[in-house]
């Protein structure tokens, strides 16, 4: 469990610690991740002007869709790191566990699935209606 139900009142400083190495541990996780996605995308990009002898129109696509795939996934990555940066961000500053919107704690069971979450649902489900 990252939290207990004591989110949006003072935390023991255990359980800030708990809080903290779970948001670093997914933070450095993801940073492997991104690291190894690179190396895949460089491996790709190096294959790709290698081989282009003989390429049709349909090769070009499928080499093009291929990149885009890969600088999908590393934006993902990137913006997934950022999320649990900004985590343990707020952690450091006492915001941690509050919506940003509203400033209400944000329910335990939502960080335990959404660790990096700054919202609550309320005002998660505003932003997506005026995002539509």
């Amino acid at each position: 469990m990252l939290v207990h139900d004591t989110v949006g009142t003072g935390r023991s400083q255990e359980e800030i610690d708990r809080i903290r190495l779970a948001l670093q541990a997914r933070y450095d996780e993801l940073s492997t991740e991104y690291e190894q996605a690179m190396v895949e995308s460089q491996v790709l990009r190096l294959v790709e002007v290698g081989d282009t002898a003989g390429d049709d129109q349909a090769d070009s696509g499928t080499k093009t869709a291929e990149r885009d795939t890969a600088q999908s996934l590393l934006r993902t990555i990137l913006d997934r790191r950022a999320q649990f940066e900004h985590a343990l961000a707020r952690l450091e500053e006492g915001t941690y566990g509050h919506c940003e919107g509203c400033s209400t704690s944000i329910p335990v069971e939502r960080l335990e699935i959404f660790p990096s979450a700054t919202t609550c649902v309320t005002c998660k489900q505003s932003r997506e209606r005026r995002a539509a």
